[in-house]
């Protein structure tokens, strides 16, 4: 039987998904889990070192991902292509004018500043929010699925 992982919480972690940060799922437990990279490189140098209570505790867990094969790396920020999340979300607009509007707005430099800029000034940014969020849960079914796991479908979906 597959592990069950919280979709919530896989959703999450992809949201908050930065270059200082990975995110890891247990195939065994389906506990999920957040991890800077400065943790990581603490867990792998020397585990004596004097650091802070909370910060020791961190440094243990993200020793427990390095030294396991029992835990997964989720997608990073740069395997999320929110570009083409942004592009998918313009082409989904009705009103001919704000689906232009957008294709105008991710070309060229600044597009993703550009693009917030723009669905703010069109007052589509919770549409927007709503449209990511339903992204991100596909990319976690689908990457879940692919790793053999079961998602556990408890998420505020805006279906």
């Amino acid at each position: 039987m597959a592990t069950t992982v919280s979709l919530r919480e896989v959703v999450d972690a992809l949201d908050i998904a930065t270059d200082e940060m990975s995110s890891y799922v247990n195939r065994s437990t389906g506990q999920v889990l957040a991890i800077s990279h400065e943790e990581l490189q603490l867990a792998e140098e020397d585990p004596e070192s004097d650091m802070p209570d909370w910060q020791r505790e961190m440094v243990a867990e993200a020793r427990k991902v390095l030294e396991s094969k029992d835990w997964l790396e989720l997608p990073s920020k740069f395997d999320l292509h929110e570009w083409e999340i942004m592009d998918g979300f313009g082409r989904s607009l009705s009103k001919a004018t704000e689906r232009a509007e957008i294709a105008d707005a991710i070309h060229g430099n600044g597009a993703f500043r550009n693009f917030k800029g723009t669905i703010r000034r069109l007052g589509i940014d919770e549409a927007w929010f709503a449209y990511r969020k339903r992204a991100l849960e596909d990319i976690a079914r689908e990457w879940l699925a692919e790793h053999g796991l079961q998602a556990d479908e408890v998420c505020p979906a805006s279906r």
